[in-house]
């Protein structure tokens, strides 16, 4: 398995770790293709009850590689925007509770992907933001729906049309962040220990789907 992403199997819950410190942990077409066969293999493993996602070297990620970005024309930025939207949907697919653990900056379709899953937990050195409005784009793997529905239209408008950069007491105010922690992800693995001991797979996803037909 590439080094740029590392999986840690445990015994009720896996750790998927962005490991590209030096490219602030973006994500090109090639590793995107790499997590999408992560999170399959995930979610074929029924013992699975929880599966948090974090980044190396004190970031969470920026996103999708900039460089392809500005390759794309309308024929392909729409099937790489599909695509981003299908991998980051399958992360609920994979385990009952999907968790982020947030260090550093989690930017563009970094946070498309925090917001994919059930809880982000963050470190007070955390940044949030949607930059693209800044370039002229905006973010296609979701973020448009997804962040309204955690923190409202107005907020969500001033991250997306402003581009606005939020830290993590001001995640947590509006909603963004669930818990901020000076180790997210010693965190997650504690809330995940406490969340497994408690409650099956079968609770736990049915406790998901009454979450989310309250939320719809």
């Amino acid at each position: 398995m590439s080094s740029s992403i590392l999986l840690t199997e445990h015994r009720n819950h896996a750790i998927v770790t962005l490991n590209r410190p030096s490219k602030f942990n973006c994500l090109p077409g090639a590793l995107m293709d790499e997590l999408a066969g992560i999170i399959s293999n995930l979610s074929k493993n029924d013992g699975l009850l929880a599966l948090i996602i974090t980044g190396a070297g004190g970031v969470f990620s920026t996103g999708a590689d900039l460089s392809e970005i500005a390759a794309l024309d309308p024929a392909t930025a729409f099937e790489f925007s599909r695509k981003g939207q299908t991998i980051l949907a399958s992360f609920n697919e994979a385990a009952p509770v999907t968790i982020a653990a947030i260090d550093g900056h989690c930017l563009g379709g970094g946070l498309d992907m925090a917001t994919s899953c059930d809880l982000r937990f963050a470190t007070p050195r955390a940044t949030f933001q949607h930059p693209g409005a800044k370039r002229g784009i905006i973010t296609g793997w979701g973020g448009t729906q997804r962040l309204p529905r955690l923190i409202g239209i107005d907020a969500a408008r001033g991250m997306l049309v402003a581009g606005d950069r939020i830290d993590a007491e001001e995640a947590l105010r509006i909603g963004l962040v669930n818990k901020i922690s000076e180790d997210a992800l010693d965190y997650a693995l504690q809330f995940v220990q406490r969340v497994t001991a408690k409650f099956t797979r079968e609770q736990l996803i049915a406790i998901k789907e009454e979450v989310q037909c309250y939320a719809n």
